[in-house]
């Protein structure tokens, strides 16, 4: 009495599928490569670029900051940043918080 439930019908197992060990690895190098262009590719590019920015940075430079400060450099060390944020307050921040060198006036426009 299986008025609600089908009762299953068990089917004959099928042939086991022959030659198919390559599918795994070939389903690891699809996400490799999936992984190296989507994610590590572009960091790497990314960091290589502030890194650059980081060295070519110089005193007179107006730059931007991680934390939203906006400056002109005074001082360049080896691991730090002087900037100047307004008439006579400089604030020594890390190079690595520098964050984007702006064009030669926007101090002013601000």
């Amino acid at each position: 009495m299986s008025f609600f439930i089908p009762e299953a019908v068990a089917q004959e197992a099928g042939a086991a599928a022959g030659g198919g060990s390559f599918e795994p690895f070939i389903m690891l190098a699809i996400f490799v490569a999936v992984f190296y262009f989507l994610i590590w590719r572009p960091q790497s590019k990314r960091n290589k670029e502030h890194k650059g920015l980081l060295e070519s940075l110089g005193k007179g430079d107006e730059v931007s900051t991680s934390g939203g400060v906006v400056g002109k450099i005074t001082k360049v060390d080896e691991g730090f940043v002087v900037i100047e944020v307004a008439d006579n307050v400089e604030l020594t921040i890390q190079k690595q918080a520098v964050v984007s060198v702006l064009p030669k006036g926007t101090l002013k426009a601000i």
